[in-house]
Formats: C-alpha cells, sequence, structure tokens
C-alpha cells in the first residue's frame, strides 16, 4: 500500500481550511504565499486546493473543506490529493477536521490498480500519518487488497483463485482453512455444484475460522463469489457481460471485512464462507426448469440461471446456520433492481432484526459507508412458488426483484439468527475523490463498526 511515509527533512506541510477561516490562514503564512493565496482567487470551497510557492520552490499546498462540516470530516475531503499533488511529494495533513478520516480517505485515493500495465504509472503522493490513525490504515490496507480482487480479470481470477486469496488470509492472520472442491462440494454444497457444472473451472467452498476470543460470539460471513457471470443458458447480452468480473464483489467485501475484524483484534469467533464459482454456458450447463437439491434439503426450480447468485448464498447461508451463529451477515452482486432502486452507491439492506438493521444503518452514515434498509415483504414470498419443487429461484412476477431475491435467502436462514443481506453493486463507474473507476468495497467499514458496537457496546473502531 504505497501511500504512507515517514517524516523527513523534505516533508511539505498541506493546511486544509473552511471558507470561515479563510482569513486567519491568511494572516499566518508568510506574506508572499498569503497574496499568491489570494491573487489566485482561492475560496476555500470543496475540493479546492493551491500549491504554495517558496524560495527553494514549493514550499506547502493549502485544501478547501467548504461550507460542510460533515462533507469535510469524511474521507473523500482528502481523496483527490494524492494523484493532484506532485509526484514523488511527501505530506503531513495540519488542521484535519478528522485525521482518521483525512489518513484513510488519502490512502483510498492513492489506489490504482495497474499490476497488469507493461509501463510505470504515475506514483500518489504520500502522506505522514499522524498518531493514532492506525485503524483507519489497517481498514485502507484490506479495502486495497479487496479492490485488486474485483478488479483481477476473470483469466486471472478463477473459483480456485479466489479461494487462495481467503487462504491467504488466514495465514496472515493465523486463522484456520478449508477448501472444499470436487465431490466433497458437489455432496455439500449441491447448488453451488449446479451453478459451476457449466465451466472447466471447478467450484471451491473456500472457509476461514478465526478466534479473537474463545468465548467471544460467533460471527458468520458469507460471500457470493461468481468469478465471472455469463448468465448461463439464460445469456446475457453482450453489454450486460462487459462488468461481470466484479460478480464476486460481495465475496471480496466479505474478505476485507474479515481481514478488518482480524486485524482489529475483534474479540469473536469468525466464520468466513466464501463461494467461489463461474457461470459459463456449455453442454454441462445447468438449464431453465431443472430442479436442483441444496444443503439445507429444500427443492429449487431454476426459472431463470441469471439468478444464480442467490442459489451460492443460499448454500452457504445453510452452512453458516448449522453453526448457530450469533451473528449472520451475508453480501452480494444480486439484483439489478437494487441498483434501479438504489443507484450504485447506496447498497441495500435486508433484515428482520429491527435492532441490528439500525445499528448498521447508523454506523455506515458515521462512517461514510452509507446502505439503505429495503422491506421483507412477506406477502410476496408466495411469487417464489413452483408447482413441482419447494420454491423457484425467480418471482413469477416482473417486480421487487431485490426484494424477492433476499426472501429466497431467508428460507436458509434458521428461524431465530440474527441476519442482515447486503445487495451491493461494488464498482465505481467513473472517479471521484476517494473512489477510483473500478472494483469497489461497499458495506465492509459499516459492517465492521457494526459489528464492534454490537459485540462490544460503548468501544467502535476508529476510522
Amino acid at each position: 500500500m504505497d501511500c504512507l511515509t515517514h517524516a523527513t527533512d523534505s516533508t511539505l506541510p498541506l493546511r486544509a481550511v473552511h471558507p470561515a477561516g479563510l482569513d486567519a490562514l491568511l494572516a499566518s503564512l508568510p506574506p508572499a504565499s498569503a497574496a499568491w493565496l489570494r491573487a489566485s482567487g482561492f475560496a476555500a470551497k470543496a475540493q479546492e486546493w493551491r500549491l504554495l510557492p517558496g524560495e527553494a520552490g514549493l514550499a506547502g499546498a493549502v485544501l478547501g473543506l467548504g461550507e460542510d462540516a460533515t462533507a469535510a470530516a469524511s474521507p473523500w475531503a482528502f481523496g483527490a490529493l494524492p494523484f493532484a499533488l506532485p509526484e514523488g511529494t511527501d505530506w503531513r495533513i495540519e488542521d484535519a477536521p478528522d485525521a482518521a478520516a483525512a489518513t484513510l480517505g488519502w490512502c483510498l485515493g492513492a489506489y490504482r490498480f495497474a499490476g497488469l500495465k507493461s509501463k510505470p504509472q504515475r506514483r500518489a503522493a504520500r502522506l505522514v500519518p499522524a498518531p493514532g490513525t492506525e485503524a483507519a490504515q489497517q481498514q485502507a490496507a484490506a479495502i486495497w487488497a479487496g479492490r485488486d480482487l474485483v478488479n483481477q480479470p476473470a483469466n486471472h481470477l478463477g473459483p480456485e483463485q479466489l479461494a487462495e486469496a481467503v487462504r491467504r488470509l488466514a495465514a496472515a492472520h493465523g486463522a484456520g482453512f478449508e477448501d472444499i472442491s470436487g465431490p466433497a462440494l458437489e455432496q455439500g454444497f449441491p447448488a453451488i455444484a449446479a451453478v459451476g457444472q457449466g465451466s472447466p473451472r471447478a467450484p471451491h467452498v473456500a472457509i476461514l475460522r478465526w478466534e479473537g476470543a474463545a468465548d467471544g460470539p460467533l460471527v458468520a460471513l458469507c460471500g457470493k463469489g461468481v468469478c465471472f457471470d455469463t448468465g448461463g443458458l439464460d445469456l446475457k447480452p453482450a453489454a450486460g457481460m462487459l462488468r461481470m468480473k466484479k460478480d464476486m464483489g460481495g465475496a471480496a467485501a466479505m474478505i476485507a471485512l474479515a481481514d478488518m475484524l482480524m486485524r482489529a483484534g475483534t474479540p469473536i469467533r469468525l466464520l468466513l464462507l466464501v463461494g467461489a464459482v463461474e457461470n459459463s454456458v456449455s453442454g454441462t450447463a445447468f438449464r431453465p426448469m431443472d430442479v436442483i437439491r441444496t444443503r439445507k434439503g429444500l427443492s429449487v426450480e431454476i426459472g431463470n440461471t441469471d439468478a444464480e447468485g442467490r442459489l451460492v448464498l443460499a448454500d452457504l447461508l445453510a452452512f453458516a446456520g448449522e453453526h448457530k451463529p450469533d451473528l449472520l451477515l451475508d453480501a452480494a452482486t444480486l439484483t439489478g433492481a437494487a441498483r434501479v432502486a438504489l443507484g450504485p452507491d447506496l447498497p441495500a439492506l435486508f433484515s428482520d432484526d429491527a435492532e441490528l438493521a439500525q445499528s448498521i444503518l447508523s454506523a455506515g452514515t458515521k462512517v461514510h459507508d452509507a446502505v439503505w434498509q429495503l422491506p421483507l415483504m412477506k406477502h410476496y414470498v408466495s411469487w417464489l412458488d413452483s408447482p413441482i419443487a419447494d420454491l423457484n429461484n425467480v418471482s413469477s412476477k416482473p417486480m421487487a426483484g431485490s426484494v424477492v431475491a433476499a426472501l429466497f435467502l431467508q428460507h436458509f436462514v434458521p428461524s431465530g439468527v440474527r441476519w442482515a443481506h447486503l445487495d451491493l453493486y461494488a464498482w465505481n463507474d467513473q472517479s471521484r475523490p476517494g473512489r477510483p473507476e473500478g472494483g469497489e468495497i461497499q458495506s465492509a467499514r459499516a459492517l465492521l463498526r457494526a459489528v464492534t458496537t454490537l459485540v462490544s457496546p460503548g468501544q467502535p473502531p476508529g476510522r
């Protein structure tokens, strides 16, 4: 993670200022610097910045924070600077409203996925982090790793490679790891096996177990890891496949969340499940109107092979439920309907547990990683009825697609288990401060804070 450095004689100061504090800042600067800022028309608007000249060349820089105090304390206030400031320069931030948020935003803005380019790429300006920002640095590192997974082309990241990423994470934290494939997967995770049977790249279920506290609550995380989704025999159009390497974004988010929880030493027992699979077209692919088994024993008629993610999660949720978790969370790039309803930046949250849902909503607002709750409308469950199986994997009606998908998943969650489902996009369609175009890890920081608050009340993690 090449965004941080240590202080040296060449480290430059970066001043951050609201419009109301601009006069005081100008008065504190050397006369030449103040005159330069006035002449350049600097007004301390949000994302406005200026370099300050000095006798030896560059003396520092000033960043505008704008009028909105909430936005100024967000990670995004500092997210554009790593590639706005001159390449090869090192900086320390003065007057940041929130040093941890500034560090997080700087590092998230310094990320670029360029590992497959043959020519060296422009390096980001680096930050000397302030004391007390270690949690923010850890979260940034987890998000960098997660973004790398989402951005990898599907020919570089298949089911085996995604499972290997979980193996590496387990090794880094001294956690237990199990990789299930072949006949054992076909027997124990039949729905996942059905999704993957059309691909020459066999499916895997990667399992990580970690103890932050031997007597801590069990937190189970389930991630949809569809490394590429053609739609199967219900083939997507070409335009619909262009970003389908990101269909493992839910798994990447859960991997990042697991990384954050372990880095923070959270006093829990952690169970991470990743269903790594590819939904392909071939003579062995599962078909519309097939009826498949699931781990829970429910039979599912396939109304559409492009609704494969819920089949992957069904087996993972059933496995997690067998362990009687105190908290069960899943994340998936599950439905286009959620994006129609909420757009790309706002994951949809589903939960029948009011306290859990409110904890996640409040945490998302606090750490600028927002989600929005949609309802689990119980009378829509009948839309999943099948005449020949326990249920269909798609609705009989062309409405409420994300709600019905969540209701499908709820069939595989044991009664009484605290459960929340996140339907997310996992991608930035365009670059913004702190959020470069490409793969994104959504909801992980919100879930981190919510989990920590629930298991250790009064001690939420730093940003």
